[in-house]
């Protein structure tokens, strides 16, 4: 059975750093590239930031791009998300996904497995 469990989610103000953590088990770590995706209150989910499946690469939206960096563990199965001078309009529930796509993708159909999202509260 496939699951992906965030964690390291809560309320921070604007400014200060969180870190988020994913959990993977039930297949094959490093088959499948990562990523994280947000959604907020009355907005659409949108693409965060993805990594390969070794962790050679890595990609941002402009949103976040400076602020927030991805990496992974393939040994312990885990992938986090640093979170930087957070904003509040970095507000949203937090998911990470993975993806068949070699290298990630910023396309959350190309994604297969999900976790249930972790909330990330940024208070301006």
């Amino acid at each position: 059975q496939v699951q992906l469990v965030e964690f390291g989610g809560g309320l921070v103000q604007a400014g200060g750093s969180l870190r988020l953590t994913c959990t993977a088990s039930g297949y094959t770590f490093s088959s499948f590239a990562m990523g994280w995706f947000r959604q907020a209150p009355g907005k659409e989910r949108e693409f965060v930031a993805g990594i390969s499946r070794y962790g050679g690469t890595n990609y941002y939206s402009d949103s976040v791009k400076g602020r927030f960096t991805i990496s992974r563990d393939n040994a312990k199965n885990l992938v986090y998300l640093q979170m930087n001078s957070l904003k509040a309009e970095d507000t949203a529930v937090y998911y990470c996904a993975a993806s068949w796509v070699v290298q990630g993708s910023r396309n959350a159909e190309e994604y297969r497995y999900w976790g249930q999202g972790t909330q990330v509260t940024v208070s301006s």
